[in-house]
């Protein structure tokens, strides 16, 4: 009898060490298996190398191209866009009252009494951009630099100022405006600001294709953060539950061998286990 209790306990221990090393080893090949699912390529999401592409990550800065100029007012800058933004004071009819406001555009005016109708609105708001736009002597697309572009306002020099715009506006902050006194302005008169296009670091962002570097549709704006498919996602939930939905054995199994060898420890222990 002793003899068969020594045995079973033989292999309950072997087979206990066995468990232990499956447990020390099960973690680190989950988290292989994780790191794998992650990096892996996920097609749609602008990650994957396209046909004809020959070009990885993007390493220099944007070259902008030529400068843009706004040639009604001699302004110019070189980065990758420009933009003209007029403002009229005018008349707006609020709740029944007038009121003299800066807009953008003309206010209609056509139901205003005589007194307080509106000039005709003389220069339009603006855009201009980059049609040359160059990283790492490629050309860019467009669509990256309306995408992913900030517009800030910015003082330019106005040194090529044209005469008949020089007879009609004066420096006013960081633009132009046709008041004679910028504080108390008169209906009618405008003020001009610029702002020109800056871009973030384009790593990450572009893709090359078809000639150009284009946007990746992971870096649209509003687009979510490309999603891992269903299978790397159930890989990932398993890795940090300790379970799994595919028949593989949990943690709880793995631990029983452990459990029964403790209570054959305990009952050899037991005046009634040593007869």
């Amino acid at each position: 009898m002793r003899s068969r209790l020594h045995a079973a306990f033989g292999s309950l221990r072997y087979l206990a060490v066995s468990c232990m090393l499956a447990v020390s080893i099960a973690p680190a090949g989950s988290a292989q298996a994780f790191d794998w699912a992650q990096q892996a390529p996920v097609a749609g999401t602008g990650n994957e190398r396209t046909d004809g592409d020959a070009v990885g990550e993007p390493v220099g800065e944007l070259d902008p191209g030529a400068p843009i100029v706004d040639r009604d007012f001699g302004v110019s800058t070189r980065s990758a866009g420009l933009d003209r933004q007029v403002e009229m004071y005018q008349w707006r009819l609020h709740r029944g009252e007038y009121q003299r406001v800066w807009n953008a555009a003309r206010i209609d005016s056509s139901d205003f009494d005589d007194a307080h109708r509106n000039p005709p609105f003389l220069l339009d708001n603006r855009r201009w951009w980059s049609d040359d736009a160059r990283l790492d002597g490629r050309p860019v697309d467009q669509e990256v630099l309306q995408a992913l572009g900030e517009w800030r306002v910015f003082r330019p020099g106005f040194s090529r100022l044209p005469l008949n715009m020089a007879a009609t506006f004066q420096p006013e902050g960081d633009g132009l405006g046709s008041a004679e006194n910028p504080l108390q302005p008169q209906i009618g008169d405008l003020r001009i600001r610029w702002r020109e296009l800056v871009l973030p670091p384009l790593q990450g962002r572009v893709v090359f294709r078809d000639g150009a570097w284009r946007l990746r549709p992971s870096a649209a704006p509003g687009a979510a953060h490309a999603a891992a498919p269903a299978a790397a996602r159930g890989a990932a939930a398993a890795s940090r539950s300790g379970s799994s939905d595919d028949g593989t054995l949990s943690w709880w199994w793995l631990s029983l061998p452990l459990v029964l060898l403790l209570i054959l420890a305990l009952w050899r222990r037991s005046p009634k286990g040593k007869r």
